[in-house]
């Protein structure tokens, strides 16, 4: 199901691109200044917006793909503590248990699987930007 997603988000994407340059086109032919400058943004920001999704596509099957073979191997970090229902780990709980797997991380330096185990942990506990870094490094590991 999710390959359909990313089917649409890739045919979105160059959908998206086409419609851009060819607005672009459009806004520079009129030949005012303001619709030049309108056009040369286009030209500037389509790219840099198409960069930013397929660097987070990447991203996703990158993570995905380390996920499907830690669950594999039955290393995905099993479920300890009480969760709260909306399927996040409870705060009193969370410190512990990311201090927990920091340390096996930092302890493994150049193992992916502690890398992303911390990343998994880090995201049942609400904290996205810390579990992208890890799981960022995961990907990065497993590529050596």
């Amino acid at each position: 199901m999710s390959r359909i997603g990313v089917a649409l988000m890739a045919a979105a994407l160059l959908l998206y691109l086409a419609v851009a340059i060819w607005l672009a086109a459009m806004f520079i032919s009129v030949g005012t200044p303001v619709s030049i400058g309108m056009g040369i943004t286009l030209l500037v920001l389509a790219p840099i917006g198409a960069w930013a999704l397929i660097r987070e596509m990447m991203f996703g099957f990158g993570a995905d793909r380390l996920g499907r073979i830690l669950d594999a191997e039955g290393g995905m970090p099993p479920v300890e503590t009480e969760l709260t229902p909306s399927g996040r780990i409870a705060r009193a709980d969370a410190d512990p248990l990311i201090a927990r797997y920091t340390a096996e991380a930092d302890a493994a330096e150049d193992e992916w699987r502690a890398r992303y185990r911390l990343g998994v942990v880090q995201d049942a506990a609400g904290r996205r930007k810390d579990a992208r870094a890890s799981i960022r490094e995961a990907i990065r590991l497993a590529r050596r």
